[in-house]
């Protein structure tokens, strides 16, 4: 055990009592290959609000907009709403609200007519603060065809390195949840509600499910499978439009419909991660797996 660092200087800290300080301070795991200056970030985005019309030094005047004029952009006839300007890469920078990073991302998503090009959307997608920490874009593996669609919540520690999903511990339990019902991994398949991993593995916010949740609703329409499971809370409360938690609604079916007029029967049930610690509850989840089948 080292010895706590006090009364010193951070600044002045050699670089080993630099690290030193930092794993006493709770910091023990990497999330970026390179790290990130956040007093920088964090000026940045106070010199953004600064700069916006209604903010900062800005607050109440608009030299640009003429006397009576609206402050939303004009609306040409029967088109909508007017789009939300993107940042110059094309996404949404993380400076934006997550109200206009939504916004970006559902227009993204809608122009994807492949899931090709659905990836090439996400992976330019600069709206989603997890992107910088995440080693890798988890998009989706196996049959894409397939009458069975799995959802996750989010990549963990092994999927991010390898940039697939579960990979890790859980994927190799759903792997055998599957067999249990006579399917393969190479006849589903699988993706989650965020393509980049939380770091540490924490909860993802209800921001961070917000603004993806375009991605993955049209992940699905592209596929147009027969039947959706979610795997956990985040992703079960995120495609069946509960507040209701996992153990409530595991079991439960509903009916989705996508924008081409198909439509899906969805379930939830407990994710293999939740399976693994708590193995008693797999009973359930033999019970789920075999109305799966069913549906199949």
């Amino acid at each position: 055990m080292s010895k706590p660092i006090t009364d010193f200087d951070v600044n002045n800290l050699d670089p080993f009592e630099a690290l030193v300080w930092q794993f006493e301070m709770g910091a023990d795991e990497a999330i970026a290959d390179e790290p990130l200056d956040r007093f920088k970030a964090s000026e940045s985005l106070r010199q953004n609000a600064a700069n916006r019309p209604g903010f900062g030094a800005n607050a109440g005047t608009n030299p640009q907009r003429p006397a009576g004029a609206s402050a939303r952009p004009a609306q040409a006839a029967g088109n909508g709403p007017a789009p939300i300007p993107a940042g110059a890469d094309g996404g949404f920078l993380l400076s934006d609200t997550p109200h206009e990073a939504r916004q970006s991302a559902r227009d993204a998503a809608a122009v994807a007519n492949s899931l090709e090009e659905l990836k090439a959307a996400i992976e330019k997608f600069e709206g989603c603060a997890l992107k910088k920490s995440a080693s890798n874009t988890v998009f989706g593996t196996g049959n894409v065809e397939a009458k069975l669609v799995l959802v996750g919540e989010a990549p963990g520690a092994e999927e991010d390195r390898q940039g697939l999903p579960f990979v890790g511990p859980s994927g190799k339990l759903l792997d055998a949840m599957l067999r249990s019902i006579g399917l393969a991994r190479e006849e589903v398949y699988i993706t989650n509600i965020l393509p980049w991993r939380p770091p540490g593995n924490r909860q993802p916010t209800t921001a961070e499910v917000a603004v993806c949740e375009p991605f993955v609703r049209r992940h699905l329409e592209l596929i147009g499978p027969k039947v959706v499971v979610c795997l956990g809370g985040s992703s079960a409360k995120t495609l069946m439009e509960e507040d209701r938690g996992i153990t409530r609604l595991r079991g439960t079916w509903k009916e989705v419909s996508f924008a081409d007029g198909k439509k899906a029967d969805l379930t939830a049930m407990f994710h293999p991660a939740y399976l693994l610690r708590t193995p008693e509850q797999k009973r359930l989840a033999w019970r789920d797996l075999r109305a799966i089948a069913q549906k199949l």
